[in-house]
């Protein structure tokens, strides 16, 4: 067997790990990078394999840096299944067009802007590709067995992440011998609302685990709360402003609408008037709604309340160009969700360009935030940015709320290992900035004793047959 890490080795975007054997090979996620001037070239360059070879494709959720560049792959000449959970499998379908729309877009753009000739502005894919892929995804159901090839079985458990977000089982047989093969995928944060906990899993010879937050511990979610409530009453009752909030379309979007109900029920927020400005995420959460039976009890006791019509905040989903333009006359008393999450495209930074530079406002920065985006310098504390081309002062506070995150912080990472019975014989520490990598995998060897690799970008890895447990 060979492993290879082609991306999200020592970095958070990009997901994409490959498995062969002398029988098969498929790609657990195909994901996007993101953030960083090389991002894009990143995105442009051919795969380090041929697409043609691949049997199959295991997608553990619908977030763009795991599934981005399925529509590339198709385009390569992958011709396949693509096997996920239904509820990414909905997903998918809204963000992959969105994603295909995106890159016809910024290249036709690039192609009038800056006049470089139709190679160099050719799209990452088109809408023709993303619809061709979408006809390969299959969807299974949580916890059910599946055999995608004589020698592989997979079983899909869920990670608490997002909506549709899986935990991959997958036993892999070579000869007399099997293995199995565990991906923790992105792991949610153990007692947050809407989504259940992560599953416990017992067993595994060769583990991957993520490391987004495996170098630091999130702010309680009750001391979360308390800032969110006190930053957004501040700045809209006292100081007369706007809250600026961005937030990935999957996930956060409808966590931030879940706790603007939920503390608006509990009489901690009053006569909230929210935009939602992003028609994927109003996709996204009509998908979400319907698919209450993933919920955790406390959403579904919110979901009766919100039913019942009875003191609601004013929520408002934003659909054109023109409406969305429209927000930026509002002067105060505004909260608007727009996606991207890490500000690098979309409305977010039109929002941010009429906002950042008055004092009376807050930008709330609710999620993870990668190194060389928008979102990070106003993070670390810019005094300028640009926007457009242009040289935006900021003005309007910033203010981090890493309790909200979608990812489990060190402690829950290392209690999630804590279920295993059996120690894996190669743990791989994935899905993270080389520090939280490298101090995750410390923490692993340290606290369960287990050998923990923290691979690069490119590495192949051979397993050997007969070893890493194999029976």
């Amino acid at each position: 067997m060979k492993i290879t890490f082609h991306g999200a080795a020592r970095e958070v975007t990009g997901s994409c790990t490959r498995v062969e054997t002398e029988k098969v090979r498929f790609l657990v996620d195909c994901g996007m990078f993101q953030g960083g001037r090389e991002a894009a070239g990143r995105n442009r360059a051919p795969f380090a394999f041929d697409p043609r070879s691949i049997s199959f494709v295991l997608v553990t959720h619908a977030h763009i840096d795991h599934s981005g560049l399925l529509p590339k792959l198709w385009r390569d000449g992958f011709r396949g299944p693509i096997y996920t959970t239904s509820a990414t499998a909905e997903l998918l379908e809204i963000m992959l067009r969105d994603s295909a729309s995106i890159q016809e877009s910024d290249a036709e753009r690039a192609r009038r802007a800056h006049d470089r000739g139709r190679a160099a502005a050719e799209p990452v894919y088109t809408m023709d590709d993303a619809e061709a892929v979408l006809g390969q995804i299959t969807a299974l159901n949580y916890d059910a067995p599946y055999s995608p090839h004589d020698t592989v079985r997979v079983r899909l458990r869920d990670a608490g992440h997002i909506l549709g977000s899986a935990i991959l089982e997958i036993w892999v047989r070579e000869g007399s011998h099997e293995r199995k093969l565990v991906f923790s995928g992105d792991l949610g944060q153990p007692g947050r609302p809407i989504l259940r906990d992560p599953s416990p899993i017992e067993d595994a010879d060769i583990l991957f685990v993520e490391s987004t937050y495996g170098d630091r511990l999130h702010k309680s979610l009750a001391n979360t709360l308390d800032e969110f409530v006190t930053v957004v009453n501040e700045t809209l009752k006292v100081r007369k402003g706007n809250v600026i909030v961005p937030a990935f379309a999957v996930g956060r979007t409808q966590e931030l609408i879940y706790y603007f109900h939920h503390l608006t029920r509990q009489g901690r927020f009053r006569h909230l008037n929210i935009f939602v400005d992003s028609p994927m995420a109003a996709a996204v959460t009509r998908v979400t709604r319907s698919n209450l039976a993933l919920f955790d009890e406390e959403a579904k006791r919110l979901a009766a309340w919100y039913a019942a019509g009875n003191g609601l905040p004013t929520l408002t989903f934003v659909g054109s160009v023109d409406e969305s333009r429209a927000l930026n006359t509002i002067r105060s008393g505004a909260v608007i969700i727009a996606g991207s999450g890490m500000c690098t495209a979309g409305r977010i930074k039109h929002h941010l360009l009429h906002n950042l530079g008055r004092r009376e406002n807050a930008v709330l920065i609710t999620g993870f935030q990668a190194q060389g985006t928008l979102g990070r310098r106003l993070v670390d504390g810019a005094e300028r940015v640009r926007i457009f081309g242009r040289d935006v002062p900021v003005r309007a506070s910033i203010h981090t709320l890493g309790g909200f995150s979608a990812h489990a912080d060190q402690a829950a990472l290392l209690d999630w290992l804590g279920a295993f019975k059996r120690a894996p014989s190669r743990t791989f520490v994935m899905h993270g900035e080389s520090r939280a990598s490298v101090a995750l995998g410390r923490e692993i060897t340290r606290r369960r004793g287990w050998v923990a690799q923290t691979p690069e970008a490119g590495q192949m890895v051979p397993v050997a047959p007969g070893s890493a447990g194999g029976r």
